[in-house]
């Protein structure tokens, strides 16, 4: 629960002792059906999109795994990891608390739209089991289309996957964004521009001829598009 003080002329003891604060009764309505339905929004989908973002690593480490008889060898390693949890992905992915789905107007036209939040549908076991079915979809197909279409470069099977993984992971906040916002084309462009360049400079990890070739890059946006796409359509 959240506690809202309004000051009032019997003193500010109310508004002090609470979470909110507002000065006239009026604008509770704009507190709750806009600045509330999008904290909440937010809110949810941002958790979401985090547990997402760490459990579709999981899958693609387990099929792995199960692909090569269950060797506990990482796929992902060191700067890679630290890159996808960071530079690669954090920026875009907090970037959808810009989001709005609907025009300010609109919330005090229809005040119906409160009742999703009262219903709790944006966070309930529907949408986290929506979530995890979107991990094991995208973590498999990546993994299992990474080593058909790239049979005769197992060697580089790293650089294959974790450059679909990082792609899905910015088209699938490109598909959450409602309205863009400048902030959100500036966190996937910076994002992008990084791992870009970062392909260049890991030399450990990646194949500087295999990754300038077309054909590393067609088949790799195929991957990224039978990894998103069906989910979305």
């Amino acid at each position: 629960d959240v506690g809202i003080g309004i000051v009032g002329k019997e003193g500010n003891q109310a508004s002090l002792a609470a979470d909110f604060s507002i000065t006239q009764f009026s604008y509770l309505t704009r507190l709750l059906l806009w600045h509330g339905r999008n904290s909440y929004r937010r809110s949810a989908r941002l958790a979401q999109f985090v547990i997402h973002r760490g459990f579709i690593i999981s899958v693609i480490q387990a099929v792995f795994s199960a692909i090569f008889y269950f060797s506990t060898i990482a796929i992902y390693t060191g700067w890679l990891m630290v890159g996808y949890t960071t530079l690669y992905t954090m920026a875009p992915v907090f970037s959808l608390v810009l989001d709005e789905d609907v025009p300010v107007r609109l919330v005090f036209v229809y005040p119906e739209l409160y009742r999703e939040l009262q219903k709790g549908r944006g966070l309930s076991m529907k949408t986290f089991f929506y979530w995890i079915f979107k991990s094991i979809w995208q973590g498999g197909i990546i993994m299992v289309l990474g080593m058909v279409l790239f049979e005769d470069s197992f060697i580089n099977i790293v650089g294959i996957t974790f450059t679909a993984l990082v792609l899905a992971e910015l088209l699938n906040v490109c598909f959450e964004i409602h309205k863009w916002h400048w902030m959100m084309v500036a966190a996937q462009l910076l994002a992008l521009g990084l791992y870009l360049a970062s392909m260049f400079l890991l030399r450990s990890y990646f194949d500087i001829t295999f990754i300038t070739s077309t054909t590393f890059w067609w088949k790799t946006v195929v991957i990224t598009a039978v990894s998103c796409l069906p989910i979305y359509i």
